[in-house]
């Protein structure tokens, strides 16, 4: 089967967003444009580590461009976006590699989710890799503040959950847990 590719370049939104109750969400990513929609699932660490990262390479433009770079260095409230998902939500894929680049002639960040068990870390030339493979791929191109404010909605998005044990941090139910740091004991 070849390859379905989901381009928003620029998206009018992308957002991550979750269903369920803490202890048993389910994290998404959406992107909307052009008269449509792509939905594809991800795990919690997922949305954490690429929020991270998206911030950090956006400091790291701001550093070397020394502050010339069209990227702010908060999120602009202007672009802030707290609405839920749009339903009904429709799981394109489950995304498995992701990557993060920072496009310097469009001066845009480029996200690319790649469907689960679509392996492209075997090959030296990953465009290449990726242009052979099959399987869903969700590449959005983002402006410095879209970005901001995709990471800062993220993060939050993230930190709605359970909140962590002081001692262990892992996630505490309403009944607390069995505390691997306190010997077994309920907190």
């Amino acid at each position: 089967m070849p390859r379905q590719v989901f381009e928003y370049d620029p998206p009018e939104r992308f957002v991550a967003g979750t269903t369920g109750e803490p202890g048993s969400r389910t994290f998404f990513l959406q992107a909307r444009g052009g008269g449509r929609r792509t939905t594809v699932q991800l795990e919690k660490q997922q949305v954490s580590v690429l929020a991270e990262r998206v911030d950090e390479l956006l400091d790291e433009v701001l550093r070397r461009s020394g502050g010339a770079a069209a990227v702010p260095a908060i999120a602009p409230g202007s672009v802030e976006d707290t609405e839920p998902l749009e339903a009904p939500i429709e799981r394109e894929f489950q995304v498995g590699t992701m990557s993060l680049a920072w496009d310097g002639d469009a001066q845009r960040v480029v996200i690319e989710c790649f469907e689960a068990g679509l392996d492209i870390t075997d090959s030296e030339d990953l465009e290449d890799a990726a242009e052979e493979a099959s399987g869903g791929v969700l590449r959005v191109s983002l402006t410095g503040a879209a970005a901001r404010a995709f990471a800062k909605r993220a993060i939050a998005v993230v930190a709605a959950g359970r909140p962590p044990c002081p001692f262990c941090g892992l996630p505490l139910d309403p009944d607390g847990h069995i505390c691997p740091r306190a010997n077994g004991y309920r907190r």
